[in-house]
């Protein structure tokens, strides 16, 4: 993730509503697509503190009921949307009067944003396509709430953003990670199957992947929860869950995918180290030095690798089947 400047030359990180130097408020600009300082509107609203665009519009209300979310809104005279273009996509939320629940979605709320962010920047549109991209963020009652995609609805259990409840989960399921990031980038691996894949590429993907009507999805869902990964997953697969199904495979391949396109865009962002990053080719030789490097940075301080995955043979030509989508659509 890239940093912006202030109208006082300091940083401004992804998430802040406010310069930590000089105090002035600041927000995601749909216009200039960076994060700027605001000036009062004329008659309401904020406006783009930057000379070349100075257009005004209205803080998204989650932002102003919440401290949720730092993008703006179009002004609309009619007042029907006063929740920005992401925040609009969650069309169901918790009980926010369950004590802990606004904390735990906006844990989500913010991951989600992020990872939009960095998906719409790579190329990966995330609006104007079918099916139509929609989250529901959604706690147990009465029937546990499934972490899941169907149809362009990608469900996740509010669960998941308590750090104590995932790291549970994490090391029961034998996992390497387990993060909010994580889990959206892999949903929307199988959101975008459904929108870029699904009878457009079957061909390819089946030679990549396997057949995913054989076997089908719950078939393969009961023989992996009762048998485990095959003893020799590593070989073939990005991880352990990959193995169970090509829909996950790919959308664990994705999720692993745009790791490393943010990891790496990051990296260079910030000067550790210069990396061509045009190319397949290039994307793959500056993961192989920045993830070492990553990693060895997180066992200095005692925690979990950065980059866990490693990119066996088997593995390289399908991250590259996922580039070639990007590259379709860019």
């Amino acid at each position: 993730m890239k940093t912006y400047l202030c109208q006082c030359g300091s940083k401004l990180f992804f998430h802040n509503d406010r310069c930590l130097n000089c105090g002035a408020s600041v927000a995601m600009c749909p216009s200039c697509d960076e994060l700027t300082a605001l000036d009062a509107g004329s008659t309401y609203g904020v406006q783009c503190n930057r000379d070349s665009c100075t257009t005004t519009y209205l803080r998204c209300k989650n932002g102003v009921d919440h401290g949720i979310c730092n993008r703006l809104v179009p002004t609309d005279p009619s007042g029907a949307s006063q929740l920005c273009d992401y925040c609009r996509l969650t069309t169901v939320l918790p009980d926010l009067t369950v004590p802990g629940n606004i904390e735990l979605w906006k844990r989500l709320e913010r991951a989600k944003q992020r990872v939009l962010y960095a998906m719409e920047r790579s190329g990966f549109p995330v609006e104007g396509g079918a099916p139509r991209l929609s989250f529901e963020f959604k706690a147990d009652t009465n029937l546990p709430v499934m972490t899941g995609h169907e149809d362009g609805r990608i469900t996740v259990n509010i669960r998941e953003a308590d750090s104590v409840a995932r790291e549970i989960a994490r090391v029961n399921f034998g996992e390497p990670q387990r993060t909010l990031v994580g889990h959206l980038r892999h949903e929307l691996g199988h959101y975008f199957w459904d929108r870029l894949v699904r009878g457009q590429r079957n061909k390819e993907f089946h030679a990549l992947f396997g057949d995913e009507t054989n076997p089908d999805y719950s078939t393969a869902m009961q023989r992996y929860y009762d048998q485990g990964a095959p003893s020799n997953w590593r070989t073939e697969f990005v991880s352990a869950y990959a193995s169970m199904h090509p829909w996950e495979d790919f959308a664990e391949t994705f999720g692993a995918y745009h790791d490393m396109l943010t990891v790496l865009a990051t990296a260079n962002h910030f000067g550790v180290t210069n990396l061509e990053l045009d190319t397949f080719d290039g994307l793959i030789r500056g993961y192989a030095r920045v993830g070492v490097m990553a990693n060895e940075f997180n066992r200095d301080m005692g925690l979990l690798d950065l980059v866990p995955e490693v990119f066996v043979p088997a593995v390289v030509p399908k991250l590259q089947f996922v580039h070639s989508l990007r590259v379709d659509l860019v």
